[in-house]
Parts: structure tokens; C-alpha cells; sequence
């Protein structure tokens, strides 16, 4: 496989599961202390997630999995802080 396929296929495969942890992710805590962070860290993947399909459309696959792994990771960032629950 050639390393632009590579990038093709990683970029598929983290545009997905960004797009099914979004879809599945549960607010865990909420309160007035919690609430901004909370707001944040989603505010953020969602984010990234448009940025990553942008990208994508304009051919720019680099940038397309940049963005969908770092939405991945306020995602899973959230999880080990206890604020989201991602069901699979």
C-alpha cells in the first residue's frame, strides 16, 4: 500500500470513529463548576470535527487527520477527566 493510500485510509478510519464517538457521547457530570469545561472540550471536537470534513473536501488529507485526531482527543481527554461516557 503506498503511503497516500495510507493517509486516504487513516483519514477514513479517524473521520469515522471521531464521528461515532460525537455520536455517542454521553455528559457524564454537569454543574455550575464543571459546566464551562464541559461546554469547552465539546465545543472543541465538535471543532475539529467540521475543520477534519472541511479539509477533506478541499483534498487536504493531512490536515483532514489532523483535525480528526485531536477531536478524538478532547473526546477521549474528557473521558479520563469523567465528564464523558462514550458508548459503544
Amino acid at each position: 500500500m503506498s503511503d497516500k493510500a495510507d493517509l486516504y485510509e487513516k483519514t477514513d478510519r479517524y473521520h469515522g470513529m471521531l464521528e461515532e464517538a460525537l455520536s455517542n457521547l454521553r455528559v457524564t457530570q454537569m454543574g455550575e463548576e464543571i459546566e464551562k469545561i464541559v461546554d469547552e472540550f465539546l465545543t472543541m471536537a465538535e471543532s475539529y470535527y467540521r475543520d477534519g470534513i472541511h479539509f477533506r473536501k478541499e483534498g487536504d488529507m493531512v490536515n483532514a487527520l489532523i483535525c480528526f485526531t485531536y477531536g478524538h482527543g478532547w473526546i477521549d481527554a474528557g473521558v479520563r477527566l469523567g465528564i464523558f461516557a462514550v458508548n459503544r
